[in-house]
């Protein structure tokens, strides 16, 4: 996750640079991500195609930008980026939103607040042994439920260490037809949480991180378990309309973008460690 976050680092950083000159093919900020990837120690290849969605594209759930048919990226509007690695000590699968320039709109920061807020309230989620990914997945929608809005896909999925991306058994999905809603979470597994938020030709919005399942306490009414997140990248703070956040959900906000700080930073230049503070800085 550390070697992730610093990879993601360069090439946002790398990415806003870049934009205030020229526009750029999503195909190419496809493979320029995997550049920066190839750079840290035991990197072996991606662990599934980039989905690199500007604007509209983004909202194509499972898209995949090709050299010749590519959008081309602006300094404006909203971009989606879906992506992960392969390294000899673990795999990775994280998305970020991010806003490229001009301001957006309410409704594309309400549906990116309501999104954030599912990811909050799961990965704050305490249940006890025995619960199923269809019990969870609701936490994640009902935000988007009180706007109107929902998404058509599970909220995320098992993943292997230096193994499968879309790893079985354990997940959350709307339906128990899969085992991501049937099967229950146990402590020590790998899950993505991942909800989001589509309109057709205009915007694609996901928020996702891995997260770790741990054993919170033991009670006398048994063992409740919980999730720790472990990937290590800022959550982009332009798309938030902070008059829909809570207080709880604003100290968890600030508390990851301060935990993603001290992690990454140390192993920074002096430039990347200023940029990083500033998508850190507390809101």
């Amino acid at each position: 996750m550390l070697k992730d976050g610093i990879a993601m680092t360069k090439f946002f950083m790398w990415l806003e640079e870049e934009l205030k000159t020229r526009e750029i093919s999503e195909y190419e900020i496809g493979q320029k991500l995997i550049s920066f990837r190839k750079e840290q120690p035991l990197y072996k290849d991606e662990s599934f195609a980039a989905i690199v969605g500007y604007k509209g594209n983004g909202a194509i759930i499972h898209y995949t930008a090709s050299k010749e048919g590519a959008a081309i990226v602006k300094n404006e509007g909203i971009l989606l980026v879906d992506s992960g690695a392969q390294y000899e000590n673990g795999t990775t699968d994280i998305t970020r939103t991010v806003w490229l320039g001009g301001t957006p709109c309410k409704e594309i920061t309400t549906a990116f607040t309501s999104v954030l807020k599912g990811y909050i309230e799961l990965d704050q989620m305490q249940f006890p042994k025995g619960t199923v990914g269809m019990q969870l997945d609701v936490f994640a929608r009902m935000h988007l439920w009180k706007q109107g809005l929902n998404f058509p896909h599970g909220t995320g999925h098992g993943i292997g260490s230096y193994g499968m991306v879309h790893e079985p058994t354990q997940g959350f999905a709307a339906s128990m037809t899969t085992s991501r809603g049937a099967v229950a979470h146990q402590a020590n597994q790998l899950t993505t949480i991942e909800p989001g938020c589509y309109k057709k030709g205009s915007y694609g919005i996901r928020t996702e991180n891995i997260v770790l399942s741990i054993l919170k306490e033991i009670t006398e009414f048994g063992e409740f378990y919980g999730f720790e997140t472990i990937t290590v990248f800022p959550i982009e703070t332009q798309l938030i309309n902070k008059s829909l956040l809570q207080a709880h959900e604003l100290e968890w906000l600030n508390a990851y973008h301060k935990k993603v700080f001290e992690t990454i930073s140390p192993k920074l230049k002096p430039s990347e460690k200023e940029w990083l503070a500033n998508k850190c800085m507390k809101i």
